[in-house]
């Protein structure tokens, strides 16, 4: 599976509105929600709390990938968020996270989800395609990015 079909041109929001993680969270999972006609929402916010508890996801400069298990997804599916003016995560650099990988996958697929997350972060080794992602103007534009990245990465395999 391929990032760009993990996160989806409807799945991506540019322009997130949430100040802090727990407002992130909500934002993102109701955009989830909304795009993709789910409607367990406190599930999945579970999920993604569970695993925050264990420790921070903001594990890049400016990056956070929150992800979780859950039986209310059938695949792995995603939403990219952008933030503008940055959000106040508790990353593990203690610096405002832009770019946050929203991840959730079945209970039972835990090696696709494992594969996804080495996947992105590969690509999130490249300071280039977080600059990238953070210049677009909409979700087309973000999607095409991850798309571009990921075939570049594949060829270099």
């Amino acid at each position: 599976m391929f990032l760009h079909e993990v996160f989806p041109v409807k799945c991506i929001k540019v322009g997130l509105e949430a100040e802090d993680k727990e407002e992130a969270f909500e934002e993102m999972v109701d955009y989830f929600c909304q795009t993709t006609r789910n409607d367990a929402r406190e599930e999945i916010l579970e999920a993604l709390r569970e695993r925050e508890a264990k420790m921070s996801t903001g594990i890049h400069k400016g990056i956070a990938v929150p992800h979780g298990k859950t039986n209310v997804v059938e695949e792995v599916l995603g939403v990219l968020g952008i933030s503008r003016k940055g959000i106040d995560y508790d990353a593990l650099d203690g610096e405002p996270v832009y770019l946050l990988f929203m991840l959730l996958a079945p209970q039972k697929d835990s090696e696709k989800h494992l594969r996804i997350l080495k996947r992105l972060a590969e690509l999130l080794e490249n300071p280039q395609f977080y600059m990238d992602l953070l210049s677009q103007k909409d979700s087309l534009g973000a999607h095409n990015v991850i798309y571009k990245y990921e075939d570049i990465f594949i060829s270099e395999e």
